[in-house]
């Protein structure tokens, strides 16, 4: 028997099933998933950027300036 496998929405919180029924996941809604990419495009959320000059080195996760 498979298990059902429930996630949270990331927009409104509401428990949802993961299932391949649902177009809209992680999110519940077609709405919730829209209301996510608004806030992406306006720019309300983000990744945030390093510091100007400072780099990661892929080897030790230590700050390499360009410099």
């Amino acid at each position: 028997m498979k298990k059902e496998i429930e996630v949270e929405c990331p927009e409104c919180k509401k428990k949802v099933v993961w299932d391949s029924a649902n177009p809209s996941r992680p999110f519940c809604s077609e709405r919730c998933k829209l209301l996510d990419l608004g806030a992406w495009a306006d720019g309300s959320r983000a990744i945030p950027e390093q510091p100007d000059g400072l780099e990661f080195s892929a080897q030790n996760d230590e700050p390499q300036s360009e410099y």
